[in-house]
């Protein structure tokens, strides 16, 4: 199955159908990173991240399991709750 995010010059495009329900996906566009999660309603959840450190530490990763690990420690570095 094609991986549902692409992005070009022009934008960001999804492919829902090819989403999974409860995973995260992300693309980089235009030195940003664009989070999109299909909920068990199928609804779509789309985040954008721009903050140069953080994006800089997800171009890093080299699969989804990174990404996610990435997250979790962030938010326990910022105190953040989920």
């Amino acid at each position: 199955m094609d991986y549902p995010l692409t992005a070009n010059e022009d934008g960001v495009n999804i492919k829902p159908e090819n989403m999974e329900r409860e995973h995260l996906y992300h693309c980089l566009f235009k030195n940003k990173v664009i989070l999109l999660f299909k909920d068990s309603q199928d609804f779509l959840n789309c985040y954008e991240i721009e903050e140069k450190g953080l994006v800089e530490q997800i171009k890093k990763c080299n699969n989804d399991d990174e990404l996610e690990k990435l997250f979790e420690d962030y938010l326990k570095e910022q105190d953040l709750k989920n």
